[in-house]
């Protein structure tokens, strides 16, 4: 698909209806929900396993393209399935404890590049501390740059709720952080 493709111009709800039977339709939307979907994996079961998820999701929406009402916008959907299934991921992960988690092996690149990686890599694991809800809530917050309302309306909790569980993630991660090493 080019960017000249009248498709890559439809709203979502008119590519969903078209994707149920248009192969170039579906391609659009996963086009256009790739890049959100892979960053918000990657995040959340790090990037060693989010291609197997950015996949599952996808399979997911083509198997449920017929029965999506359209209730909510497709992203949130997709975010919800997507998050599903690093939950799925994550289960299925033996679990090592923040402290004893093995040192990233800087890349062959400069110095920038391995204390990014790095950081990424330590981000990455302390999120996967964080108890489920307050995960969720950063993750989509602070990688998806959801708004709190619609972080509310997609886990279904109250919007204080949604308030006090990244503000808790967010303390959370700073002092797992720092005592890693990490300085703000």
């Amino acid at each position: 698909m080019t960017l000249n493709d009248p498709l890559a111009t439809l709203p979502d709800d008119q590519l969903v209806r078209l994707a149920v039977r248009d192969e170039r339709a579906f391609e659009a939307l996963v086009t256009r929900h790739a890049p959100a979907i892979h960053r918000l994996a990657a995040l959340t079961v790090g990037p060693g396993a989010a291609d197997d998820v950015v996949q599952e999701v996808f399979i997911a929406l083509h198997r449920g393209l017929k029965a999506f009402r359209g209730e909510a916008q497709l992203s949130t959907w997709l975010h919800r399935v997507t998050l599903n299934a690093c939950y799925r991921a994550l289960a299925t992960r033996p679990t090592i404890p923040f402290d004893q988690a093995l040192e990233p092996a800087a890349p062959h690149s400069p110095v920038r590049a391995g204390e990014q990686h790095d950081l990424r890599a330590r981000l990455t694991h302390a999120l996967g501390t964080l108890p489920p809800d307050q995960r969720e809530a950063v993750t989509l917050r602070e990688i998806s740059g959801l708004e709190y309302a619609e972080i509310a309306a997609l886990t279904g909790v109250e919007l204080g709720t949604v308030k006090s569980r990244i503000n808790r993630g967010r303390a959370a991660l700073r002092d797992l952080l720092i005592r890693a090493g990490v300085r703000p």
